[in-house]
């Protein structure tokens, strides 16, 4: 290696260590495969971001209804709870670091195929074939990330990971409205050329064999049989459902709907609040990694699921605007700990390398995501927005209560 070649390798090792320590503090800097997702997950969501907005305008540009435009969201969802299980069995046949990569590249072909798309069956097709390489994506980096960490810093790197999907969110959505001024075609060439940049710096960086610090013990993969009958496993999954139903349901689709018919408030203040929470959720996201991996997974959930509960269940009943975005505040920093402490649970339940464990996990998310919206819509219809709040307040009283059968060790322990 030349001079030149030496000084900038020896830059990027010394940039690594440098954003490894700031997420570590002064504890064990992160492992290098937590880092590399982390920056994997950033790209992956800024170009998410940047055409979530933008794809409802663009499905209503083949004169479809809004039925057709909500039949395409829910394409993605769909097929990555379709997909989710098989894509465990995958991983576990050709490993993490080929599936991610194979999952990256079905949404940037499929995403740059939208942007060209010449009818809407073309659209709604790829769309869904998009969410077959979401799930392969998504599994497979949880997969990793669990994998090529130890149990006592499994919450710390959880919140890494997920600072940069919250990031990447943030500045997608500004992004995406510029691009869409140039062409509504824009913002799908964009995706796919952050995910061709995500899927580079996964094959480059991540390492071939884990766990990608030789320092940490090797954790043997327990059946599912067994991780199944774990109470660790048995609240992670209760949890994941919870929040899928309430934050990426209820939440999502309601709480712009509260605001212009309830608060009578301009949309844009919807934007806004979740603008606010998103980054409320992201500053606490190394404390909520701390918590769980110092105190425990267990007090984290039950905690965060109760606080939760009662936000979910106050939302239906803001005098406006203000104390909206304090409550959806608050939920940010619950969802910080929701976050974590369910999927450090999964890693100390399946031990090792597990992909179906995580498929799974996944699995119960999207359900709740799909349902979510679905059953709350009925409620609101029928009784009104409090008792559909109240469905996610009863799923998330149920996943802190129930995580009283954890076990209080923080740590892997036999089940």
């Amino acid at each position: 290696m030349g001079v030149g070649g030496a000084t900038y390798a020896g830059a990027v090792s010394r940039a690594s260590t440098l954003i490894r320590r700031l997420a570590w503090g002064n504890g064990p800097a992160l492992p290098r495969d937590v880092v590399v997702l982390g920056v994997v997950a950033f790209f992956v969501m800024l170009g998410f971001g940047v055409v979530v907005p933008v794809l409802p305008v663009y499905v209503r540009s083949f004169g479809v209804g809004y039925f057709e435009v909500g039949a395409v969201v829910s394409a993605f969802a769909v097929m990555r709870l379709v997909a989710n299980p098989f894509v465990g069995k995958l991983i576990d046949f050709a490993g993490e670091r080929v599936i991610l990569a194979t999952g990256i590249g079905i949404v940037a072909v499929s995403s740059a195929l939208v942007g060209l798309a010449q009818d809407y069956p073309q659209v709604l097709l790829l769309r869904g074939a998009g969410g077959i390489g979401s799930a392969m994506f998504s599994v497979s980096a949880m997969t990793l990330l669990l994998a090529s960490t130890s149990p006592e810093v499994r919450g710390r790197a959880v919140g890494f990971y997920q600072g940069g999907f919250l990031i990447g969110g943030m500045a997608g959505p500004a992004v995406g409205g510029l691009l869409s001024g140039i062409s509504l075609h824009a913002p799908f060439f964009f995706y796919a050329g952050t995910l061709v940049v995500a899927g580079a710096v996964g094959l480059a960086l991540l390492k071939r064999h884990a766990p990608a610090d030789p320092s940490i013990p090797r954790e043997e993969p327990r059946p599912m049989r067994q991780v199944l009958r774990d109470p660790r496993y048995q609240s992670a999954l209760l949890a994941n459902l919870a929040q899928g139903w309430a934050a990426m349901g209820v939440r999502s689709a309601l709480v712009p709907v509260l605001v212009v018919e309830v608060l009578h408030r301009e949309p844009a203040w919807t934007g806004i609040a979740f603008a606010v929470a998103a980054v409320a959720q992201t500053l606490a996201l190394l404390p909520a990694g701390r918590f769980v991996d110092s105190v425990g997974r267990r007090p984290a959930i039950i905690a965060s699921f109760a606080v939760g509960a009662v936000v979910m269940l106050a939302i239906p009943f803001v005098p406006n605007i203000g104390v909206l975005i304090v409550l959806l505040c608050v939920y940010g920093v619950a969802a910080a700990f929701m976050g974590t402490a369910p999927a450090a649970s999964v890693g100390d339940a399946a031990g090792g390398r597990g992909g179906q464990p995580v498929a799974v996990f996944q699995a119960v998310a999207d359900a709740g995501a799909i349902a979510g919206p679905l059953v709350a819509g009925l409620l609101v219809d029928a009784f009104g927005f409090p008792a559909a709040f109240a469905s996610a307040f009863v799923l998330m009283a149920a996943a802190s209560v129930f995580a009283l059968r954890m076990p209080r060790a923080r740590t892997l322990v036999p089940a």
